[in-house]
């Protein structure tokens, strides 16, 4: 073992099953560990590294705003946060942004935001939630409560009262669950956690259509497969379905930690001063990454470019399953979120990705592999991402 994870395996808790490497380096699609070995990353921090690892404007901005400003909180206005709320106000639904500083803190603001919005237009009755089985929301008590994996959930309940869960795409099941007591129906429009699982336009259009009836406010979580992902700027926006909250993290600020729930202006004005707040949300670096990867983003080609790149992949991947149907299940997945489920475990398959050709993914329910490339990886790497799993899938 090298010098970081001898420290690492001394003073770190234990809550994470780590692969046996230390990284130090990144640039692009590369990391580099310790011994200076490179590996291609399909997994850029769990869908974080929007551009890559260290990109120089990424990394210019982050100087020059911390020579200028690195913290006051929100008792202050500062530039950064307004022109980062200005840009995702004018290019969504959205008129209105609360920051923290991660995906679980947005869920939770999005969460009291749907209970408060509903206590003071209806009162204290509203206050039930539906949520999704096998979806995943984050790991604080009211993300936990709303994620609708029971495995997370062991040790730690009793959880929030009032969430229940109906199967994805299930649409008379959603029926049966939405009420006049529902103030909320939160949705990941591709399940990330619970294996990739896009939801069918018609279930989120019926969503819609029943938080509309029912008075309740729909909240997209694009934690995970908004900022361009799927090859739009948020994933609504593939689907033609306008959520009224939406939950935003990971990659909006390219590797820095920043967490942002939007909504329409008449919905976020229930969070009156002193009912909600985050001392480090907004911070002014942060927001400064941000601001360069959302104009990235938005440059003439760039999404397009992120489409293309996700139709190779899923070319790729769906000739794996068609030369290799008794080991491969199925192929899912929109833009640069794929998945490949195999029909047996696939900790083989993993470690030779790793071990052997020193690419990085994630392991789902022990055999679906997750690729979430930065959404600069070029083609060549994706062919190389392809080969490797070939030869993985004919040795193990």
């Amino acid at each position: 073992m090298g010098v970081i994870r001898d420290l690492g395996e001394i003073y770190l808790a234990g809550n994470y099953k780590r692969f046996p490497v230390a990284f130090v380096k990144g640039q692009g699609s590369r990391l580099y560990d310790e011994e200076g070995r490179e590996y291609l990353d399909f997994c850029a921090g769990i869908a974080v590294c929007t551009l890559g690892h260290s990109p120089k404007p990424l990394v210019e901005a982050i100087r020059e705003q911390a020579e200028k400003l690195i913290h006051v909180s929100n008792l202050y206005w500062t530039e950064p946060q307004a022109r980062v709320a200005e840009l995702l106000c004018q290019n969504s639904f959205a008129e209105k942004v609360f920051f923290c500083n991660s995906g679980a803190e947005a869920v939770e603001a999005a969460l009291k935001l749907a209970r408060r919005y509903a206590w003071k237009h209806f009162g204290p009755e509203k206050h039930e939630f539906v949520a999704l089985e096998r979806s995943f929301h984050g790991r604080t008590y009211g993300a936990l409560s709303a994620t609708g994996q029971p495995v997370y959930w062991q040790g730690f309940e009793p959880l929030v009262p009032g969430f229940r869960h109906v199967p994805p795409n299930d649409i008379e099941a959603l029926r049966a669950a939405v009420s006049e007591k529902t103030c909320g129906v939160i949705l990941e429009p591709i399940l990330g956690e619970g294996g990739v699982i896009p939801l069918s336009k018609e279930f989120l259009e019926e969503a819609r259509r029943l938080c509309d009836e029912h008075r309740a406010l729909l909240i997209f979580d694009e934690i995970q497969v908004g900022l361009g992902r799927t090859g739009k700027l948020f994933a609504y926006q593939y689907y033609g379905v306008t959520p009224d909250v939406m939950t935003l993290a990971k990659g909006i600020a390219g590797g820095l930690p920043l967490g942002a729930t939007v909504a329409r202006e008449e919905v976020m004005a229930a969070l009156e001063p002193g009912t909600h707040a985050s001392t480090f949300g907004g911070n002014p670096v942060a927001c400064a990454a941000a601001r360069v990867v959302l104009k990235t983003l938005l440059a003439p080609d760039f999404l397009e470019e992120v489409t293309l790149k996700g139709k190779a992949l899923r070319k790729g991947l769906d000739a794996l399953q068609e030369e290799f149907p008794e080991k491969v299940k199925e192929v899912r997945g929109v833009g640069l979120i794929q998945a490949m489920e195999l029909k047996d475990e696939g900790a083989k398959l993993m470690n030779f990705l790793f071990e052997e050709k020193k690419i990085l993914a994630t392991l789902i329910h022990g055999n679906i592999l997750r690729f979430t490339p930065p959404l600069v990886i070029a083609y060549r790497e994706i062919d190389a991402l392809i080969e490797a799993l070939r030869e993985g899938l004919k040795k193990t």
